[in-house]
């Protein structure tokens, strides 16, 4: 658990902010697909922490970056903090995507990383790692509109960027699953983060074409430490807790198929 401030809270929409935060000593090491617990103070309605993926991770600025979407009390107030606070977070929790065994491995896996709304946030760090191991990823990044299309500078970074949203204000217009590039390319791993119904659709894709493909699971998670079990997930293997067993699970694993 630790304080951590509060460097910038930057508006990146009407629903969406970026609050980068740091710390007086060097971060914990943090795994692509990981999360953090954080506090809201001073809310009757709060009292439970909230859940938030781990975005990125600047180790020369010592920064950690958290993507919200102002969709309750809690983020909302997330959303109204200002450089200097405080916010208390309980961090790394979870377990994270599947890498490469080596570097050569890397270089040669085809990797697409698809993501839709908020839940494009671990997919930057996941992307910006395989980027830095010499792998070139591919990210499928999907939304209403254009104006909520997240980050797609900072995705362009580190691989490839293919946008869909549903009314064809940017991108290819319909679902991340009614993309092109699913029809002219095959890749090697898909990971995927977003709506239910969503990652849903990418896992029938990758069984269909016999590709290997992991989830990052958005149950509501309280305690992020397998006490509440409020985000238990029933299983192949029975009924598991996201923050423990996940949130990053192979499909082949849940209930889907």
């Amino acid at each position: 658990m630790l304080d951590l401030q509060v460097v910038s809270v930057d508006t990146l929409s009407d629903k969406y902010v970026l609050i980068k935060l740091t710390y007086g000593h060097p971060l914990p090491s943090m795994v692509p697909g990981q999360f953090v617990e954080v506090l809201i103070d001073n809310g009757a309605q709060t009292f439970l922490r909230r859940p938030i993926s781990i975005n990125n991770v600047d180790i020369e600025k010592n920064q950690l970056w958290l993507l919200v979407a102002m969709v309750g009390d809690g983020t909302r107030h997330l959303a109204r903090l200002k450089a200097g606070d405080s916010l208390n977070c309980v961090l790394p929790l979870g377990n994270g995507f599947t890498f490469p065994d080596t570097v050569m491995q890397a270089a040669e896996r085809r990797f697409l990383l698809v993501g839709g709304g908020v839940g494009v946030a671990p997919l930057l760090y996941f992307g910006k790692e395989l980027h830095d191991m010499g792998c070139v990823p591919s990210f499928l990044l999907g939304a209403r509109t254009a104006k909520d299309l997240l980050l797609v500078r900072e995705f362009m970074r580190y691989g490839n960027v293919y946008l869909t949203t549903e009314d064809g204000s940017g991108g290819e217009k319909g679902f991340v699953t009614d993309h092109s590039i699913l029809k002219s390319e095959r890749f090697d791993q898909i990971s995927t983060c977003g709506p239910l119904p969503m990652m849903k659709a990418v896992a029938r894709y990758a069984a269909k074409v016999n590709t290997y493909c992991e989830a990052s699971l958005e149950n509501m998670m309280a305690c992020g430490l397998g006490a509440c079990l409020c985000c238990v997930e029933k299983t192949k293997m029975g009924n598991v807790c996201v923050c423990k067993e996940g949130p990053v699970f192979d499909v082949n694993k849940l209930l889907w198929l």
